[in-house]
């Protein structure tokens, strides 16, 4: 290990040193303690006797070398500060641990494992310019094989259970929810005592490897979610590690989490160090395609609160590490939990940004969830907070998050959230999924929201899949499943998410209709041997959020020829008659595209002609007259006219 790297923060591999390493002639352990007064290995190999250790290179790294130590051995740290005083510690770098409440750290052989996902690993990229439909699971409550607690299926069996359900619905990546190791069932693995240890709920870490294996041979990701910004408290772990304020802050003011955990300290090196280490292992050691890191807001801001000013320090460890990884993992995806204003995440940190990749849109989550709780009378009057979200989403890489976030502690389910009684529920329920999917942004939905979970998530109990057994769940989970494939089968969804050219507004002023239309288009594909681009995909997404039917909305589709319906939230809407309509060319006319008359207004009048009908002016044919039942949605293959593209 680069020692000057560790003490300054730069180093990606300080786990190839620090920790417990199994050779052929036992294992070597070694801590970095700088202010412990003298530190003893006690594990199984010993039985559990004191095993003094040495200082080694400046004083401050301690070692073993113990012949009777192998791999699946339990040890801990038995540290005395200087005061005499001593506390049992777990492995900071320790690659495994023992189930809570016992603490001990296990020897691990992390060269034992070989994958076998080599065509997965070469071919994999960040899907900027790709669909990235995104399922976050939490891994023990998922499915559970009995009603108990402490029941849950290995890494292994998982595979077996997950990877067709994934699969079968339309997902091409996982999320997994934290599985360093933790001692609280109920912190989900946000407040960790094992940054290098998987957690041992669910097996070893070779148990984690196959399951990673046998995704990535079956074309779906892994994203890690990932704490670097606090963790436990526990006595036994980080915290006064060797007596001191070690990893954390010494003063109170900043020592603690609003979650009542350590605040990591990201001005000492060793620190980033560690943190930045960690972050290499999950992606080097168990092939996983990315990290989604939690709390950013809480790294970028002290206390995560934008008054009290921008923590330097961190930030700068935030654009080191990114950086780091992303020349270690090119095609690696980091996305980052960030709710702030706070500038330029997703941008290169070579152009001054923080170097994520994607950054969680909270806003669109926010203000999407508020409108669909909203009676249908007051939508009107809220109508832009569906708008807003495109005045600033150019500004970052988003991704649309339906996190576990959405469905705890008294803030009801997705389904829930969706305004009025049962039935009125599921129809609102699928306009919005569409919108969400036909929105630009990369996407994410948590277990249980694709079947109309009504029960919030609880860790201790698995998915309510009995729902699937009533008709209106079970049709639910069959047109997300749909859905799903149909965004991951259509570029014009996802090739062009973070470029204005693959979006453009067809109706955003209908407030009183509660009438939203935009168009997405794809790039084209090179052609072979010419240079040339075949024609863009391009789709209308047309979606009547109000209670009423909205018969003969008029939509004006430049360089459309045909409209031709595609996909539809309900049975109702297709049986729905396009019709192409001639209306006046409102930049020749002066007329405002509210005000076009159809040639069924001019029968209406008796056949004459109103002031501002196609009496005068250049015709088009880029109107098109639709019907939209209540709470629905519907999307449109737009098929060229003969006319200029007036894109």
């Amino acid at each position: 290990m680069d020692f000057y790297g560790f003490y300054t923060g730069k180093v990606f591999d300080a786990y190839r040193y620090l920790g417990a390493h199994a050779t052929g002639q036992g294992t070597v352990f070694r801590t970095f303690a700088p202010s412990a007064s003298r530190i003893s290995v006690i594990g199984e190999f010993s039985e559990w006797e004191e095993c003094p250790m040495e200082k080694v290179h400046d004083g401050n790294f301690w070692e073993y070398t113990c012949r009777n130590a192998k791999p699946g051995m339990m040890y801990k740290y038995r540290i005395y500060d200087q005061s005499g005083q001593w506390i049992d510690h777990c492995d900071p770098y320790g690659y495994g641990m023992e189930l809570r409440p016992n603490t001990a750290s296990i020897i691990r052989d992390m060269d034992n494992y070989r994958f076998h996902d080599g065509a997965w690993m070469r071919k994999r990229s960040d899907h900027r310019q790709a669909p990235l439909n995104i399922y976050e699971i939490h891994f023990g409550s998922f499915r559970k094989p009995s009603e108990e607690p402490d029941a849950w299926y290995s890494y292994e069996e998982m595979a077996d259970i997950i990877i067709p359900y994934v699969k079968e619905n339309g997902y091409n990546y996982i999320e997994i929810m934290p599985l360093n190791e933790y001692p609280s069932d109920e912190s989900w693995g946000y407040q960790g005592t094992g940054f290098y240890s998987p957690t041992s709920r669910y097996g070893t870490a070779d148990q984690l490897k196959y399951f990673v294996d046998q995704c990535h041979q079956n074309g779906i990701g892994i994203l890690l979610d990932f704490v670097p910004v606090h963790f436990a408290v526990d006595g036994y772990a980080l915290a006064h590690y060797d007596g001191t304020a070690l990893y954390e802050y010494p003063h109170s003011a900043v020592g603690y989490s609003e979650w009542g955990s350590c605040n990591f300290m990201h001005s000492r090196g060793e620190v980033r160090s560690f943190l930045q280490s960690a972050a290499n292992y999950w992606l080097e050691e168990y092939h996983m395609d990315g990290l989604r890191m939690d709390a950013i807001s809480r790294a970028i801001y002290w206390q995560g609160m934008p008054e009290r000013g921008v923590n330097g320090n961190a930030v700068e460890f935030l654009k080191y590490m990114n950086q780091g990884l992303k020349e270690r993992h090119p095609s690696a995806i980091l996305a980052a939990e960030d709710s702030t204003c706070f500038p330029d995440v997703t941008k290169p940190v070579s152009e001054g940004g923080l170097g994520f990749d994607y950054k969680w849109d909270m806003g669109w989550m926010n203000d999407t969830l508020d409108y669909f709780r909203t009676a249908p009378e007051y939508r009107s009057e809220n109508y832009h907070k569906l708008t807003f979200s495109m005045a600033y989403y150019y500004d970052e890489r988003y991704l649309l998050p339906l996190s576990h976030d959405e469905v705890v502690h008294g803030k009801a389910t997705i389904l829930q959230k969706m305004y009025g009684d049962y039935e009125m529920k599921f129809p609102q329920a699928r306009a919005f999924y569409m919108y969400m999917y036909a929105h630009p942004g990369k996407k994410l939905n948590f277990m249980g929201n694709e079947i109309g979970h009504f029960r919030e998530w609880d860790e201790k109990r698995e998915q309510d899949w009995n729902l699937l057994e009533f008709p209106a769940h079970q049709e639910f989970r069959d047109f997300m499943r749909e859905l799903n494939r149909f965004y991951l089968e259509h570029p014009a969804f996802s090739e062009l998410d973070y470029d204005p050219e693959g979006f453009q507004w067809l109706e955003c002023n209908a407030e009183e209709q509660c009438v939203y239309a935009f168009e997405r288009r794809s790039a084209g594909k090179a052609l072979k041997g010419n240079g040339q681009r075949s024609s863009a995909e391009r789709i209308a997404a047309v979606f009547n959020f109000s209670d009423k039917v909205q018969e003969d909305f008029v939509l004006s589709i430049p360089g459309a020829g045909k409209l031709t319906q595609i996909f539809a939230s309900g049975e109702n809407i297709l049986e729905t008659e396009v019709k192409a309509i001639r209306v006046a060319d409102p930049a020749e006319n002066k007329v405002s595209a509210k005000s076009w008359t159809t040639e069924k207004d001019t029968e209406k009048n008796g056949g004459k002609d109103t002031e501002d009908s196609v009496k005068t002016g250049r015709m088009l044919e880029e109107s098109f007259s639709v019907t939209l039942p209540p709470f629905s949605a519907v999307y449109y293959k737009i098929e060229q006219s003969d006319t200029k593209n007036h894109r």
